[in-house]
């Protein structure tokens, strides 16, 4: 079975001790590929060097919503030409985060600037949406990106299905076992628009649990109980929906 996720984070001090045995059991799991966001100038770094070390990781580079506001706008232009120069396979993980909403505007600001970038290096771009759902779609929709990730995402069901309509791709993490949630949002979800991440170490099958890579099995088996198709098929339909996602 190939498998595919999407979105991790084994740059994590959870994965201090033991990744190249994490990345070993994804590989025995099926795992073509694990792509790892970056979430500051920090981690992008540690994302390329795993990403040096690990073939089967892959890297996404970007500046998360709340992480990187106090940055001066020379670092931001300095992270920018840095990622530029990087040659990700994705501009992520980027977007926006409304459970502080003191600084929407700066967000914003910096969530055009990755874009921006996305665009002109023609890369997908994997979104954090979380309470600002409404927004990061709005300004999906006025850039000229149509490779989109929406990882976990959260928003009410309407908003998904414009989401749907613009082409956008959702990415189901292994807590869908047990998350009503995202198993609503698989229901009205074309195949052909689902991806799979793990969002590790959180997000797991089982709760309280470190995430790791070979747990997109889960969210594989349980896209194909919601789906009635065989979980195999899933797979090997989620896998080509990546090859056009990265290709």
């Amino acid at each position: 079975m190939l498998l595919i996720d999407v979105h991790a984070h084994l740059d994590a001090q959870q994965f201090e001790h033991d990744v190249a045995d994490v990345v070993q059991r994804a590989k025995v799991a099926g795992l073509v590929y694990a792509l790892n966001n970056g979430l500051t100038p920090v981690s992008n770094r540690a994302t390329l060097a795993l990403a040096k070390q690990y073939p089967l990781i892959k890297p996404a580079l970007g500046l998360y919503p709340t992480m990187n506001l106090d940055l001066t706008k020379q670092e931001i232009a300095a992270e920018l030409s840095f990622i530029r120069k990087s040659k990700p396979y994705c501009i992520g993980e980027i977007g926006l985060d409304y459970m502080d909403a003191s600084r929407k505007s700066e967000q914003q600001t910096l969530f055009k600037q990755m874009l921006d970038l996305a665009e002109e290096l023609h890369l997908p771009v994997c979104i954090h949406s979380r309470k600002a759902e409404e927004d990061c779609i709005e300004m999906l929709a006025a850039s000229k990106l149509k490779k989109v990730i929406l990882h976990c995402f959260t928003g009410k069901l309407a908003l998904a299905k414009k989401a749907i309509n613009l082409g956008f791709s959702f990415s189901i993490p292994p807590n869908i076992v047990h998350s009503s949630q995202f198993q609503e949002l698989v229901k009205i979800v074309p195949l052909s628009q689902l991806l799979t991440e793990t969002d590790s170490p959180y997000l797991g099958p089982v709760k309280g649990e470190r995430n790791e890579p070979k747990n997109v099995l889960f969210a594989v088996q349980k896209i194909a109980d919601i789906k009635a198709m065989e979980a195999e098929e899933v797979a090997k339909i989620i896998f080509m929906n990546g090859q056009r996602m990265f290709g």
